[in-house]
C-alpha cells in the first residue's frame, strides 16, 4: 500500500511538472493556443527577405501584433499580420521591414497613419518599404556598381 502511495505522488508531481513546462513553452514561445483578441491586416512588398512567420509588428517601438503568414501573390510578396485588437492602423499606415541592429532579426514597424479610413479586418496596407538587403548592398560596393 505505501508503494502504491508513493507512485501516486510521484506521478502527480510529475504531471505537474511537465503541465508548467507546457506552459512556459507556450509563453515564452509567444504561441496562442485559441485565437486570441487579433485582427488580420495583409501588406504587399517588393521583397521580404529575412522577415520570417511570428517576426513581431510594432509601433513606436511597442510590439502590437505578429506576423502570421508570408506567401506570394504573382510576383510580389504577400504579409499577414495579426495586429491586437484595440490598435487602431489607418490606409495611410505604411508597412516597412527594419532589422535590429546590423545583422540582427527581421521585424515589421507601422507607422499608423490618422489620415484616412480605419483598416478593418482583412484591410489592406497600401504604403509599403521592403527591408535593405545587406548583401545586396555589399556586393554592389565591392564590384563598384553604387550609384
Amino acid at each position: 500500500m505505501e508503494r502504491g502511495k508513493l507512485e501516486l505522488i510521484v506521478g502527480i508531481f510529475v504531471l505537474v511538472g511537465v503541465i508548467c513546462l507546457g506552459y512556459l513553452a507556450i509563453k515564452l514561445g509567444k504561441l496562442e493556443l485559441v485565437g486570441g483578441d487579433y485582427y488580420e491586416l495583409q501588406a504587399e512588398f517588393s521583397s521580404t527577405s529575412g522577415l520570417k512567420n511570428g517576426a513581431s509588428v510594432e509601433i513606436a517601438g511597442v510590439e502590437v501584433g505578429r506576423v502570421k503568414n508570408i506567401g506570394l501573390k504573382q510576383d510580389r510578396a504577400q504579409v499577414v499580420l495579426a495586429i491586437q485588437d484595440g490598435i487602431t492602423v489607418f490606409d495611410d499606415a505604411i508597412a516597412s521591414i527594419k532589422t535590429r541592429g546590423i545583422i540582427g532579426e527581421k521585424f515589421m514597424e507601422l507607422s499608423p497613419g490618422g489620415a484616412g479610413e480605419r483598416l478593418e479586418t482583412g484591410g489592406t496596407i497600401i504604403d509599403t518599404e521592403s527591408g535593405i538587403d545587406l548583401e545586396q548592398v555589399i556586393s554592389q560596393f565591392i564590384h563598384g556598381n553604387v550609384e
